[in-house]
């Protein structure tokens, strides 16, 4: 140790390793039980890869409130770490750093929740905790090593089977009573990565007050090795299955408000769920219902690599490529995608042209904030007597479609921050409101009944979501489920099929109705060590320094959401986030902040038209706009 820490002082003195690196390094190898962690570092001081070092512990990987997400596999792969190889080619062990995923970083977060999770339950009864994992590198062997934590320090635990969907985890929390869960997950990020994703007594992801209470308890552990409690205090590990699979399908089946649609005809779908969990549930669910669906064969097999994507996310087109070319093979009129842990869904629909048409993830949304609300009406649940109860959350970065098309039906809208522990805190809010003695144990409840509750005493959830390909369409799981909005999507595609239209036609009618609406997002991708540290830079200038004019449009307002006191539609303080808002006098808005789960700074752009003229017109005067502002800002940001 004595010489290697000569050489990493000798290093911090050359400019060659950040002193924050080499202080984690050191802290690593006193805390780990890898056997592999000194042989992986002693081949990267070898070899003179500092800034493979750097990256790797410039940081020790911080517990935010949705847990921990980092490379699992480094840029360099050292062959401590190769090992004799893992399944799908990866290496036989994760990448050793403070700044990455690996046994020791989940050994912190586990016991840090667990923690936790004693104090909230007290000495009455053990916590009880659900641990499911996706496809990816490792995370089975994560979900498993979780759950003997768990039991070795005196709790109880459920363990999925095999790979299953987040909402899959949220919605076991919350029929199991559990105190908290964890999904094994980096959603759609690349196949290097992959994270930790926590989850409270609600089915929730964690926010304050436990958030800030469960970063303490893991930050405050800084050794791997931990002692087990005494036998008789030990924990059970559970399995979970086709059961609680067969409970979660009898959920989602009653996202359908009018199930006669799907009766008749067959709709032929393409689905995809690109390596990942989505067919698990997805491909007998619509079986069950009558769809015609193929699956991509090449993408059914569950593969942490996504050898057949670039990326995969169904926010990206190129990953919905192979089952488009399916669909025009096979005449299918639907594609529908999932990413790797199934809380997001892309789609691709014929137009009027034949012509499969890629839509976004705000098109998506509208379409089914549009028909979810227009059917409610119909089915006499919402009436004038009762809409001002009706609700749709959103983000704020989500199209003001959604807005319009709220205001058009007469109930309410609400903006939330990014991510989807905020949509879902506005769920527990309602949940809350209904007297206790109405209640009574509400997840036990059917959906018509809490919905009659919601109605009378509260507020009725109609639909949520985000931009980024986030749906939800039941308080009954507390997180984005693609899995519900594959069903939900295929109602809207059968009631357009139902009166004659394609599903852009239909997207049409609306933007006819309600004004022509475009949103972009953008990104600048920054990696590692000195990536970080300009994002942060760069975001921290907007907020020092905010543009007066954009594109030749002066700018009338700015919302700095780190700064300011800054309140929703039902009056709540919302929590502060690096994120600005910059709208224009001209209509058109932007906002940036840095992305929470990968090396990028994200940029939204909002465009927008009147009801009225002719719509291609609207569509590519909107178009121009946005295209003219971001020339503007690539331009701007690299004076910051």
């Amino acid at each position: 140790m004595s010489s290697l820490s000569s050489t990493l002082t000798a290093a911090v003195s050359d400019g060659k390793l950040l002193e924050s690196a080499k202080k984690n390094l050191e802290s690593l190898l006193e805390g780990t039980t890898s056997k592999v962690a000194a042989a992986a570092i002693g081949e990267l001081v070898d070899a003179g890869e500092w800034g493979e070092l750097n990256d790797r512990f410039f940081k020790t990987l911080a517990f935010g409130t949705g847990g921990l997400r980092g490379r699992t596999i480094g840029r360099v792969v050292t062959q401590a770490e190769q090992g004799a190889g893992g399944p799908n080619e990866r290496p036989e062990h994760p990448c050793i750093g403070t700044a990455t995923m690996n046994f020791f970083n989940v050994s912190r977060a586990v016991r840090g929740l667990i923690a936790y999770a004693k104090q909230f339950v007290g000495d009455d009864r053990k916590p009880v905790l659900v641990f499911a994992h996706d496809t990816r590198h490792f995370s089975r062997d994560f979900a498993e090593y979780c759950a003997k934590v768990c039991a070795d320090l005196g709790c109880d635990a459920y363990l999925f089977e095999g790979a299953r969907s987040t909402p899959q985890l949220s919605f076991a929390v919350r029929q199991l009573r559990a105190d908290a869960g964890v999904v094994l997950t980096a959603s759609h990020n690349p196949s290097h990565d992959n994270g930790f994703k926590a989850y409270f007594n609600d089915g929730a992801q964690i926010v304050e007050p436990h958030a800030s209470a469960i970063i303490k308890e893991v930050n405050a552990i800084t050794s791997e090795r931990y002692e087990a409690v005494a036998a008789a205090d030990r924990g059970e590990v559970k399995v979970l299955g086709a059961e609680m699979d067969a409970k979660y399908i009898e959920l989602l089946k009653t996202l359908l408000l009018q199930p006669s649609l799907l009766e008749g005809a067959s709709t032929k779908i393409v689905f995809t769920n690109l390596h990942g969990t989505g067919g698990h549930i997805n491909v007998p669910m619509l079986k069950g219902f009558g769809f015609d669906v193929l699956t991509v064969p090449e993408q059914d097999v569950q593969d942490g690599r996504f050898p057949t994507v670039a990326s995969p996310n169904p926010e990206n087109a190129p990953a919905l490529k192979m089952a488009i070319e399916m669909a025009e093979e096979s005449g299918a009129e639907i594609v529908i995608g999932t990413d790797p842990d199934a809380d997001r869904m892309g789609v691709a629909v014929r137009d009027e042209n034949g012509k499969m048409t890629l839509l976004t993830g705000n098109q998506i949304g509208s379409l089914m904030a549009w028909y979810r609300l227009k059917t409610c009406f119909e089915l006499g649940w919402l009436t004038d007597a009762n809409r001002s109860r009706g609700v749709l959350v959103k983000t704020f970065v989500t199209t003001e479609l959604q807005r319009a098309i709220a205001d058009g039906f007469g109930v309410g809208v609400v903006d939330t921050l990014t991510g989807f522990k905020y949509i879902a805190g506005k769920l527990r809010k309602y949940e809350d409101a209904i007297p206790a003695e109405k209640k009574g144990d509400y997840r036990s409840l059917s959906e018509e009944e809490t919905r009659k509750l919601r109605l009378e005493y509260s507020r009725f959830f109609v639909f949520g979501g985000e931009e980024s390909y986030g749906y939800l369409g039941s308080d009954a799981v507390r997180d984005k489920d693609a899995n519900g909005a594959t069903l939900m999507f295929a109602e809207v595609a059968a009631y357009a099929k139902s009166v004659g239209k394609t599903v852009p036609a239909l997207l049409d009618e609306i933007y006819a109705e309600y004004g022509y609406y475009l949103e972009i997002g953008k990104a600048l991708v920054m990696e590692g060590a000195d990536g970080a540290a300009k994002i942060q830079g760069l975001a921290a200038s907007y907020a020092e320094n905010p543009p007066s004019e954009v594109d030749g449009s002066a700018v009338v307002r700015v919302r700095d959401f780190a700064k300011q006191d800054l309140y929703d539609q039902e009056g709540d303080l919302l929590p502060k986030e690096k994120m600005l808002f910059v709208d224009l006098e001209d209509g058109r808005s932007f906002a940036v902040r840095p992305s929470g789960t990968e090396p990028k700074i994200k940029y939204y752009l909002f465009g927008k038209s009147a009801p009225g003229g002719e719509l291609a017109t609207a569509k590519q005067k909107v178009r121009d706009g946005l295209d003219g502002l971001w020339a503007w800002i690539e331009e701007d940001a690299k004076s910051r």
